[in-house]
């Protein structure tokens, strides 16, 4: 069976994370890097541009003016946002021309992605008081190895998929045992590759492991409470498999409820407005 280095490799033959996505994650780590280079760099994709726009002039933001600049739009949003924006874009694309079975939602994958992503910026902004931008990067990736899996070795992802059931083995075993691998190394390695904060990288990596040391507000922490509250919404990547907290986790929620249950409740319309932004 292919090792997760393997998969990625054979992944990467036909996707290609676009040059402005690695570009842009490089000058955000570099403490010379201005204004004028995310502007340069982001003028060299029309289509980012227009999402770019269409994002900042959203009822969202709520201006007064209208903004018709990259750079006044670059200001306004931020650099981590803006690579978030090229991220999720990409990941949009990678979603074109493929078709699932009954087991496997290509839509349903999406939505999940983009929700955890919107989710995990919620927890923690609203819980914790941090700037979500991080928290967002790793929840829109969470599960690209599920993306490299289907592209990569379809027949054995959609074997998995079928035998998803709630009372059965976990996707993780199951992946294990059909692809001798799992999404969650997979999307650790493209995502280290992708230079994606370290920090970032392990909570992909360890968002489906159960363990008493990960903080709630640890990005580990963020995206597993995060990936709990979408699931009790029904966005997950297939329908009516539960989501397991570890018992630290579950104890931060219900000693938080109120606050996570408008968080909750405000989610769906959060949804709903990143759908229409990356409609196609």
């Amino acid at each position: 069976m292919p090792t997760a280095a393997q998969l990625i490799k054979k992944y990467k033959r036909g996707n290609t994370l676009p040059h402005i996505v690695a570009r842009l994650a490089q000058l955000i780590n570099d403490d010379n890097s201005t204004l004028g280079d995310f502007e340069e760099i982001i003028s060299l994709d029309p289509a980012l541009v227009g999402r770019l726009l269409t994002l900042v002039n959203s009822s969202y933001y709520g201006l007064v003016r209208k903004v018709d600049s990259v750079s006044r739009a670059i200001a306004l949003l931020g650099m981590k946002n803006l690579h978030n924006i090229a991220v999720t874009d990409a990941l949009k694309g990678m979603f074109k021309e493929r078709k699932g079975n009954s087991g496997f939602s290509q839509d349903r994958l999406w939505i999940h992605c983009a929700a955890t992503g919107i989710c995990s910026k919620m927890v923690a902004e609203r819980i914790f008081s941090v700037n979500g931008d991080d928290a967002y990067l790793s929840g829109i990736l969470h599960d690209i190895g599920l993306i490299v899996e289907w592209q990569g070795a379809e027949e054995q992802f959609l074997k998995v998929c079928d035998l998803l059931q709630a009372d059965g083995p976990s996707i993780i075993e199951l992946e294990q045992e059909y692809l001798g691998t799992d999404h969650c190394e997979i999307g650790y390695l493209l995502a280290r590759e992708w230079q994606i904060p370290e920090t970032l990288c392990e909570a992909i990596r360890d968002h489906h492991t159960i363990r008493e040391d990960i903080s709630p507000q640890s990005p580990a922490g963020i995206l597993q409470i995060s990936e709990y509250i979408i699931g009790q919404l029904d966005f997950t990547v297939k329908e009516g498999i539960p989501v397991i907290l570890s018992p630290l986790l579950t104890e931060h929620i219900q000693q938080n409820i109120d606050e996570y249950t408008v968080l909750a409740e405000d989610v769906p319309e959060e949804i709903e407005r990143a759908r229409k932004l990356y409609e196609h």
